[in-house]
């Protein structure tokens, strides 16, 4: 047949040329069926609801015929009595009754479609692998059967020699014990039997004219051998001729009868860390005013609990679908772990009266599950342990200020309680989040002692991690353990995701202050589809991800990568343009950085914020004034009309020497060069968003504004051109998640990346954000060593594309490259009453301009120079500066 000029074709594949046989209702794509083995294998793809498209169109291959009326089929379900009906079947005429087609959609599959997942997702997957362990022990069988069938053919001989000699020896002279007697024949028949079992394995699958597959011996196991292992003691019998009757007795006695255990392998070999978290989906969970807990229930729904009595049962799409009304409301506004989820779906939680009460799956029925009898001590936190199905409790005595952790059995049975180390000193103490690892150890998220503190699970002390570097610091909150023994803990006060491995030791940053959250608070990690849950203390946003990946091939998405993984915040993504070559071979760094003559700005009471016109005139504002001055500190001129409660980058210079700025009523002004005429150069027109900062970029002519809403809490950056048209705006990453927080300063590099000093205030912690020219998210930079934090800063560029940024929590000046690796401390605060605040580079003298934070004190410092040898550092200056190499990189004035 003429397939082209037929009227009928078969749907092909989504993803590759062959025929499709299945169908994705979660995608929706048409799939053949080796992607679909590769669709429900791949965790990305894991709890997709794949069906063949027999089900997809409710298709029923065959009709039944009714055993009570045969000339008639089955087209009708009895619910009630749960079996198939024809038209004459007068028995279910007044039952209710629904399609067979819907029934067998409705009933049957749904029935079986966690088994059907389980097979195609788990086992599909899991047998492979577990093949070829099997496949490397088969090829070894023979050399250390060899072994083993010449240890028993030398002394089975013997041995039952000696046994039927004793055996003789007992019935006519030493036994009198019948059941005895009875109880060591019956041990030799087993073991005669099972060397005969063994020589016969040996021979059929051992030697060389093996041929049989895998599976063939896989099935021989099961049928060929008897389900038992017989231990033989054999190293307690002498094989001598004086053997003494009692030996015989004692050795054939201690041959032990055991059950074969399943082959099983570990998630090590299954699994594998991905180069880069991989985000997978954000909600915003409506009600909640903060996500500080989640416990996850199955791949699509959560439990999320804020710190105002909210406790929601929520999915994907962030709907509210249960509300508990009686969880526990003064915990602080800090949250803790007051709720946890069994096996069987059933919600634990802490009640406002401290108690722990378990609501039903159907969530129909509450009961209390432990009531509170000491009231010097309050539950804080709970876990229940799928391993053992115990329940752990953090708990706090408000007397004593101090904390410990108890375990229940499942009869709610105290059998355990944690609260010393070996030397006698409490171990906690403030328990907030309480989890447990792979390997049983108890981990505990201690607030008040700023450190993760872990046990065994007997209870004996192995660590408390404090930080990275350690000691450095930590504000642990929400914590969870990973299929591969991995630790979990948000930082609060580094904004950061931090993973450790079992033993304590920092691996890396996982996520650093991700987009969407500027305050990751609470963790959930999904052990079916390896996915991680990431609560934001700020706002209701939750954000999924997925750093884990199987080790198969057919979902490996980035096999040549390596296993420890950074933020993908920390990893450098090249620029669109590059910078200038010419500064490259024209300009150096100089080491260590020139201090010049610095100056006092009358007229304000700090330095905010600077923007350089000439190299000996410059704007200087604080919260009220914008002063124009020289190197002199000497008002020039004044705007009186500036907006009087931003303290950061309200105004920038264009080519023309023109003064643009934000005034009181967040309008754009633009002041002429001789400071006689003001112009509305952009209007504000939307209430909800304010400008924060400006930024004229030199190599486009644009105007870069950020903005800020007060409502929302986020921010925005936008694009003017110089006929004040907006022509960008960049708001979101490639995830549709928030960039910025509140950005408070604005740059350009020469590369054309926008740059944005962003602090979260809810938080106190800032990053600076950067983005290629188009908008797409290049790094987010947040200290060094990487996380560890910055606070409220100014920021600059050179002419070698250096970021420079100001951290007001170190009182440091931080050079870092394009691509947002940590150069070096520029500038090392010294002295008191100085805390760089604010930055401009004089692009035509190299000098860098550092504004205080504390005081109206301008430093100037000149740290490039040109790579010609005629102004070497020792060269006499016209303007009478001397560039000494001993003079102090960071010396304020």
């Amino acid at each position: 047949m003429d397939t082209a000029s037929s009227p009928y074709r078969a749907h092909s594949c989504s993803k590759c040329p062959g025929d499709t046989e299945y169908y994705c209702v979660s995608c929706p794509c048409d799939l053949c069926p080796q992607c679909k083995e590769n669709h429900v294998k791949d965790l990305q793809t894991i709890d997709h609801d794949v069906v063949s498209h027999r089900d997809k169109l409710n298709y029923i291959p065959t009709q039944e015929i009714c055993v009570r009326h045969p000339g008639h089929v089955y087209t009708k379900y009895c619910e009630p009595c749960q079996v198939p009906a024809c038209n004459k079947c007068q028995q279910h005429k007044k039952h209710k009754k629904i399609d067979v087609r819907t029934a067998y959609n409705k009933t049957k599959r749904q029935q079986h479609r966690g088994t059907i997942h389980t097979i195609r997702s788990e086992a599909l997957f899991y047998r492979p692998v577990l093949l070829t362990g099997i496949k490397t022990d088969v090829k070894t069988c023979h050399t250390e059967f060899s072994l083993f069938q010449s240890e028993i053919s030398t002394k089975a001989p013997k041995l039952k020699n000696l046994i039927n000699k004793a055996r003789k020896d007992f019935m006519y002279n030493v036994f009198c014990d019948f059941d005895f007697k009875h109880r060591c024949l019956k041990q030799m028949i087993k073991m005669s039997r099972h060397i005969v079992s063994l020589q016969e394995y040996e021979h059929r699958y051992v030697q060389p004219a093996f041929t049989f597959s895998a599976l063939q011996f896989l099935s021989f196991t099961k049928t060929a051998l008897p389900q038992i292992h017989l231990t033989l003691h054999t190293s307690q019998l002498s094989m001598t001729e004086s053997l003494i009757k009692e030996d015989v007795m004692e050795s054939l006695s201690a041959i032990q009868i055991t059950e074969r255990g399943n082959r099983r392998v570990g998630n090590q070999c299954l699994l594998k860390l991905t180069f880069v978290p991989e985000f997978h989906q954000s909600l915003t969970v409506t009600v909640v005013n903060g996500c500080f807990h989640i416990s996850c229930v199955t791949s699509d729904r959560v439990w999320v609990s804020d710190d105002w009595n909210n406790l929601m049962l929520t999915d994907t799409t962030g709907v509210p679908l249960h509300h508990v009304e009686d969880s526990c409301s003064d915990l602080y506004d800090r949250g803790n772990g007051l709720h946890t989820v069994k096996s069987e779906s059933e919600l634990i939680y802490i009640d406002r009266n401290y108690n722990i009460n378990k609501l039903s799956k159907d969530m129909k029925t509450t009961t209390t599950f432990m009531k509170r009898t000491d009231p010097t001590w309050r539950p804080h936190c709970v876990y229940w342990s799928p391993s053992t199905g115990d329940l752990l409790v953090g708990m706090y005595n408000n007397d004593t200020k101090t904390g410990k952790v108890t375990r229940y059995n499942q009869s709610r049975q105290l059998t355990q309680t944690i609260e010393h180390d070996n030397t006698g000193r409490g171990l906690y103490s403030e328990p907030l989040y309480i989890t447990e690892n792979n390997n049983g150890d108890v981990v505990v998220s201690d607030y008040e002692s700023y450190a993760v503190v872990v046990t065994e699970h007997g209870g004996r002390h192995r660590f408390s991690y404090t930080g990275h570097p350690s000691g450095s610091g930590l504000r642990p909150c929400g914590i969870c353990t990973d299929a591969l023994s991995h630790i979990l803990v948000c930082d609060d006060r580094t904004n950061t995701v931090q993973m450790l491995d079992r033993d304590g030791q920092f691996l890396s940053h996982l996520l650093i202050r991700p987009s969407g959250i500027f305050s990751p608070y609470s963790l959930s990690y999904d052990v079916n589809t390896h996915r991680l849950w990431v609560g934001s203390r700020d706002n209701n946003t939750v954000v999924i991800y997925r750093y884990i990946t199987r080790q198969d091939a057919l979902t490996d998405l980035n096999p040549a990568t390596a296993d420890v993984m950074e933020s993908p915040s920390e990893i450098p993504t090249p620029g669109t343009e590059k910078p200038q070559q010419g500064n490259q071979c024209l300009l150096k760094l100089m080491s260590p950085p020139v201090l010049l003559p610095s100056l006092t700005v009358t007229g304000v009471y700090r330095c905010y914020h600077i923007s350089c016109v000439t190299s000996d005139r410059v704007w200087v504002s604080d919260w009220y004034n914008i002063i124009l001055t020289d190197t002199t500190g000497v008002p020039l001129h004044r705007v009186e009309d500036s907006c009087c409660d931003l303290y950061n980058g309200l105004h920038t210079v264009n080519s023309e020497s023109e003064l643009i700025y934000i005034d009181r009523n967040y309008n754009i002004n633009k002041l002429s060069k001789d400071m006689k005429t003001t112009t509305t150069f952009i209007e504000r027109t939307y209430s909800t968003w304010r400008p924060q900062c400006v930024y004229w970029s030199p190599s486009t002519g644009d105007l870069l504004v950020a903005m800020y809403n007060n409502i929302t809490k986020t921010g925005k950056v936008t694009r003017y051109n110089q006929s004040g048209q907006l022509t960008q705006t960049i708001e979101h990453d490639n995830t549709g998640l928030g960039l910025y927080s509140e950005p408070i300063y604005i740059t350009e590099n020469n590369n054309g990346d926008v740059v944005v000093s962003d602090y979260a205030f809810l938080s106190q912690t800032g990053a600076v954000v950067v983005t290629e020219r188009g908008g797409r998210h290049r790094f987010s930079y947040t200290g060094h060593p990487s996380g560890s934090g910055l606070g409220q800063c100014g920021i600059c560029t050179d002419a070698l594309s250096h970021i420079l940024v100001c951290d007001d929590t170190t009182q440091t000046v931080q050079m870092i490259d394009r691509d947002g690796q940590f150069l070096s401390h520029l500038l090392i605060k010294q002295l008191e009453k100085f805390s760089p605040q604010s930055l401009s580079y004089d692009v035509n003298t190299h000098r860098l301009w550092v504004g205080s934070g504390d005081n109206n004190t301008v430093v100037i410092y000149r740290y490039i120079t040109r790579q010609d040898a005629l102004t070497d550092e020792h060269t006499h200056r016209p303007d009478g500066e001397a560039l000494s190499s001993s003079t102090p990189a960071i010396e304020w004035r």
